[in-house]
């Protein structure tokens, strides 16, 4: 019989998320996974199987997380516009303020392995699709309420919110400050 487990995988995966978003999957190590997560390699494997196995429950954990942070800011009472300008500001100060300026994981991860990881492309798929899906509801409910020109197409503008998103996100990698990503903030609601 086995030893029981002396660590939380739980937890492991939440530490596990953090390396691979600040180093790709790539550039990460099973010793680095072993050092930041405190076992030893047998216990990596036995338990996740293997690098990539935990990478993508990682990157689950990432994309559940993220998707619900976003709808949760979307998804309150006030105008549809100042709630999608409250989610585009906020996304700013979440990628400003990381010191690491790890970016977005799932932008990191589709840039790295969506060419040659389906599962990992397929994963990003599904956060871009969440995430599209809830600023087209809050397109609607602007549309609804007279906010945003009904005769726009809906599906059309949340994925251009969604590419918007994706590309303040890798410019907050390099922005020297806040004021190139509030100038695309700007003009994204002044194209709503």
């Amino acid at each position: 019989m086995g030893r029981p487990k002396q660590f939380d995988p739980d937890v492991a995966v939440e530490r596990a998320m953090g390396v691979f978003w600040r180093k790709g999957y790539a550039a990460t190590t099973p010793q680095d996974l072993v050092d930041e997560l405190g076992i030893g390699k047998g216990s990596l494997y036995n338990t996740f199987g293997s690098k990539h196995a935990l990478f993508e429950q990682a990157l689950t954990r990432y994309r559940d997380a993220q998707a619900a942070w976003l709808e949760a800011l979307l998804d309150h009472p006030g105008s549809a516009k100042d709630r999608l300008r409250g989610a585009l500001e906020a996304l700013v100060e979440l990628d400003l303020g990381d010191p690491d300026r790890r970016g977005c994981m799932a932008v990191n991860t589709a840039t790295e392995l969506a060419a040659s990881d389906a599962g990992s492309a397929d994963a990003v798929r599904k956060m871009f699709a969440r995430t599209e899906s809830a600023f087209r509801a809050t397109v609607e409910e602007g549309q609804r309420a007279g906010e945003i020109a009904g005769d726009r197409d809906a599906a059309a503008m949340a994925a251009w919110l969604l590419a918007t998103v994706i590309g303040m996100r890798v410019l907050a990698k390099t922005a020297e400050d806040a004021a190139q990503l509030r100038r695309v903030v700007d003009a994204a609601m002044a194209s709503l």
